[in-house]
């Protein structure tokens, strides 16, 4: 199961990650909240250090560096 968050307008939002290569060959760990859950990325848990926060305009949340 993902972790889930609920925002302020009811809607649920499953988190997300997975490990990039960047243009340097820098690999890069990213986060990212869908709707729906894809059981390929899906996390299980808020990762250390990290907080979510909801933007104001649309309500989508996102991860912040506590």
């Amino acid at each position: 199961m993902a972790y889930s968050y609920t925002n302020s307008r009811g809607v649920t939002y499953y988190l997300h990650s997975r490990e990039v290569t960047l243009k340097g060959g820098r690999v890069q760990r990213i986060y990212w909240f869908a709707k729906s859950e894809n059981p390929q990325y899906a996390i299980e848990e808020l990762p250390a250090g990290y907080q979510v926060i909801e933007t104001k305009k649309s309500g989508l949340p996102v991860l912040k560096k506590a």
